[in-house]
């Protein structure tokens, strides 16, 4: 056989064993991080949003410093996940550490990521840390907190912030508009169930990328899962979308198979360090910030940025400052409503008010109150408005009961006084319930008790409107007339 003739019958091998090859034996394609698309916030306001919440952290929860060991070791851990995000798409990401004991972590709007001691010291290996830090970074990927802030459809933890800067705004209010909020010691993040299932699967390919095995942020998910008693705050902030480790099973089945890194000697070390750490509940962490002690220790620390110090040492000393969280004894006569009503309106309702009370309104809600009765971040007296969706609730009993569970989580101490109520409010079929908390006025040194009537009214499909009625207790049976003239004006339109 001539050599052209052997080099024609390669070839002819070539093709045919090209040709018959099965279409499943091609190399599988390396998973590329989706675009996340756009939103009505800008990437300025979104930084700016983070820097505000990251502030808020400094002056309430104990952060240990850059210098820290541990924290030196999940900002080396971060910059290695970062590095696998497209520069078009990424953000001025930035990572520090609480000392908390309780499993958490969260990543704010622009990148700030702050994770608790609980979950390095929780966590088997370095693979199951990368995946709860890629799940958070994805979440500001996907850029889920302004597409909160900027939705028409409001979940039932929002309303929350309802009441936060009005009469002249705050950051503390702009924050909840976003979904998030302060308090019990912690940063409460609300994320849908689709959210979750996306930064499962943005952080899954992240992972992928860093070389670490997706299945470790299911894993870790099936730890906590697995804890008793009360379920971590993580998994409280993070709605299981389903079964996690089906879904990222399926999501990695196809990709092309790599040996992948499960820990490292330095996470052992900053394990260990995890362990011996002095670090804080969340119920010591919240009667810490009362009295501004985290904001004096992380001054003290260096842990605060040099643009926060001027902000972070004002709420070092509440009692100089004037504590945001308190308002000075209020009588009612301050408080008094005129008996002459106007009306306002709010994103599908309408209602009328005691003309000499002001209104604040905020994303899809609007909050009424008298001047006297409201601090910088608190309200004493008054009525909050808005609507929500409860698209898991099936009827008016249950959607009433979610409320109050996010209200209670969101406010320890709070209880619930007596069953869910039925009401008709203008015509409509609607529930009502009472609660009791601490009121923000203070009186010889101590909370005044407070009720906060919750009234819920459905509007369409998984849609309410949510009423909180709120005033000292001992004001409230006076201001229970102009609350009941205020609901029999209420029109939903």
């Amino acid at each position: 056989m001539s050599g052209t003739q052997l080099l024609h019958r390669s070839v002819a091998i070539l093709l045919i064993s090209l040709l018959t090859t099965p279409v499943w034996a091609a190399t599988p394609a390396v998973p590329q991080l989706p675009n996340p698309g756009t939103v009505r916030m800008s990437k300025q306001d979104q930084e700016k949003l983070g820097l505000q919440a990251a502030g808020e952290v400094y002056k309430t929860m104990p952060v240990l410093p850059d210098s820290n060991p541990m924290t030196q070791y999940v900002q080396r851990l971060g910059k290695r996940l970062v590095a696998q995000i497209p520069q078009q798409y990424s953000w001025p990401y930035e990572f520090h550490v609480i000392a908390q004991k309780e499993i958490n972590a969260f990543a704010l709007p622009g990148g700030p990521m702050f994770v608790n001691v609980g979950t390095i010291a929780a966590a088997q290996n370095e693979a199951q840390l990368a995946g709860v830090m890629a799940h958070e970074m994805s979440h500001v990927y996907e850029q889920h907190s302004a597409k909160a802030a900027t939705s028409t459809k409001r979940t039932i933890a929002e309303i929350l912030g309802a009441a936060g800067g009005i009469l002249g705004g705050s950051a503390v209010g702009d924050l909840a508009r976003a979904g998030i909020q302060f308090g019990a010691g912690t940063l409460l993040m609300r994320y849908s169930r689709e959210d979750e299932s996306q930064a499962d699967a943005v952080g899954a390919i992240i992972m992928y990328k860093a070389g670490y095995n997706p299945m470790e942020l299911a894993n870790f998910f099936e730890i906590l899962n697995k804890q008793g008693g009360s379920p971590p705050q993580f998994l409280s902030d993070h709605p299981n979308p389903g079964n996690r480790s089906t879904a990222i099973e399926k999501e990695i089945r196809n990709w092309p198979h790599k040996t992948y890194q499960a820990s490292s000697n330095e996470f052992q070390s900053a394990n260990g360090i995890a362990l011996k750490t002095r670090s804080y509940t969340a119920q010591e962490i919240a009667e810490g910030a009362k009295t501004g002690r985290w904001a004096k220790e992380n001054m003290q620390s260096g842990a605060v940025p040099e643009s926060m110090k001027q902000s972070v040492s004002a709420a070092a000393n509440p009692a100089a400052a004037g504590s945001p969280e308190t308002i000075a004894n209020v009588t009612l006569e301050q408080v008094k409503p005129s008996g002459d009503f106007t009306q306002a309106s709010g994103n599908g309702f309408s209602i009328s008010y005691p003309s000499n009370w002001a209104t604040a309104s905020g994303q899809n809600s609007l909050t009424i109150a008298p001047k006297a009765g409201v601090g910088q971040n608190a309200i004493a007296y008054g009525v909050v408005i808005s609507g929500a969706r409860d698209s898991n609730a099936n009827s008016l009993d249950q959607a009433a009961q979610d409320l109050i569970q996010n209200l209670q989580q969101s406010n320890p101490g709070m209880k619930q006084n007596g069953s869910i109520r039925s009401t008709s409010v203008n015509g409509t079929q609607g529930r009502e319930v009472d609660l009791s908390s601490a009121s923000p006025i203070q009186q010889n040194g101590a909370p005044l008790p407070e009720r906060d009537r919750v009234v819920l009214v459905p509007v369409s499909n998984g849609n309410f409107l949510y009423l909180i009625l709120i005033s000292p207790e001992r004001d409230f049976g006076a201001l229970e007339p102009t609350f009941e003239k205020m609901l029999g004006s209420l029109r939903i339109q």
